[in-house]
């Protein structure tokens, strides 16, 4: 790994910047990790990050390098002081950032806006398309506002129980966490925007980090999670738009559905959330769809009967849990629930975390997919598979949470369980 920065030998790391007074003063700091990767999760390695304030696009303020994984290490950043995020406040609650992203073979990248919060840390992951030799490519990524800062149409209300009609296009008789989603980049009826083939999970990351801010209570970053998870599988199982004549699955805009934005930066607090509970929606008694959750931000619009993001900050400070809150909004009766089944993955998780002395198939099964994205990802030791979790597939667990972001435990739960076989999908998709 390799890092070049031209303010090292500066004490304060904040006396470069000002873009942002109030944060000089009480040096609050937020995180940024890049990960770049092709499409097919294929790690860009050696490629170069250099990043800049909007104020001075031409002053690098860090230059980093992707190691042999296609990730960076992890930078501290100026941000606004925590309090902005905490409540609603005309200051700007994030600090922005430019990203240039450059790898000999691959399209150059452009990221403008990346948003950096305090305490937490961003994750800004880069998909770069490998070109052919001598030809040049730069995309350019532009993030927009935060959707609690920045100015949005408010939800048009809908039933939150839709009726279903079988197209053909899913099976609805049991509610299935799909692999993608198709995100229609406009409103419904916009023809000019465009679809975009989404991971089911990286869809949730993107809405709730669009959404919500990371420096919030866990709970209630579980509610809302909770919330934007039911809502989309609800336009899944029911298949709204396709029933309409359209040929996707979701919009981005917030007149309809939630806002996602193409290339966005994620936080890691908030993937990890997602990770734990991307299968569970919320349902109540007799009802077989999961629930539209709508809500608002409580502050500039209001919803009666709905959940309020603001109003959820709150109860969160409280001290109640997720459902707690969900139930303070939507009802009593609301409960959580889990999809009977994940698409694109080889097996489902069991539910039993999988650990030192384990033994059996699922051992054996997670060792071969481990080896399988350890020909891809070589910080990752090749293991034995003979059905025995021992101190060596434990070391590669260990290695894999690391490269993606998920805490080191080397335990194998849920959210790694179903981390590495997306992985391995993608990886095995390459090879054939």
């Amino acid at each position: 790994m390799y890092k070049f920065n031209a303010f090292r030998a500066r004490k304060n790391p904040l006396s470069h910047i000002s873009v942002y007074p109030a944060q000089m003063q009480t040096q609050s700091l937020g995180r940024l990790r890049i990960r770049c990767a092709t499409e097919n999760e294929v790690p860009v390695r050696n490629a170069t990050v250099t990043i800049s304030s909007p104020s001075d696009p031409s002053r690098a303020i860090e230059m980093l390098r992707t190691d042999e994984s296609g990730i960076t290490e992890v930078v501290e950043l100026p941000a606004p002081p925590r309090d902005y995020s905490l409540a609603p406040s005309e200051p700007q609650p994030y600090s922005e950032y430019d990203l240039n992203i450059e790898a000999e073979g691959y399209e150059q990248e452009f990221v403008s806006g990346v948003q950096i919060l305090p305490d937490v840390t961003a994750e800004q992951n880069a998909v770069l398309e490998v070109l052919p030799p001598d030809e040049s490519l730069e995309t350019q990524i532009v993030i927009p506002p935060h959707t609690l800062y920045g100015d949005f149409p408010p939800k048009i209300p809908e039933d939150e129980i839709k009726p279903a009609a079988e197209t053909g296009a899913i099976v609805l008789n049991q509610v299935v966490v799909p692999e993608f989603v198709i995100v229609h980049d406009g409103p419904p009826t916009d023809a000019s925007a465009q679809n975009y083939y989404v991971r089911f999970r990286d869809y949730i990351k993107n809405v709730a980090s669009s959404e919500i801010y990371a420096t919030w209570p866990e709970a209630t970053l579980y509610a809302n999670v909770l919330a934007i998870l039911s809502f989309t599988l609800n336009r899944v199982f029911t298949e709204w738009y396709p029933n309409q004549g359209f040929n996707f699955t979701i919009t981005s805009s917030t007149a309809y559905d939630h806002k996602w934005s193409y290339g966005r930066n994620i936080y890691a607090n908030i993937a990890f959330v997602v990770d734990s509970v991307f299968n569970n929606y919320l349902s109540r008694p007799n009802v077989r769809q999961p629930i539209l959750t709508q809500y608002c931000d409580g502050v500039r619009t209001s919803c009666p009967g709905w959940m309020t993001q603001w109003g959820s900050k709150d109860l969160g400070d409280q001290g109640l849990s997720a459902i707690e809150i969900l139930r303070r909004f939507y009802g009593n009766d609301i409960f959580i629930n889990t999809a009977e089944a994940v698409a694109g993955v080889p097996q489902s998780w069991r539910g039993v975390n999988l650990t030192l002395g384990s033994r059996g198939n699922d051992v054996r099964t997670l060792q071969e997919q481990l080896n399988r994205i350890a020909q891809v990802y070589n910080a990752i030791p090749r293991i034995t598979v003979d059905g025995i979790y021992g101190q060596q597939t434990a070391g590669a667990v260990r290695a894999f949470q690391q490269i993606f972001n998920l805490p080191v435990t080397g335990v194998v739960d849920k959210a790694t369980w179903y981390r590495i076989s997306g992985i391995y999908v993608a990886v095995a998709r390459l090879a054939s």
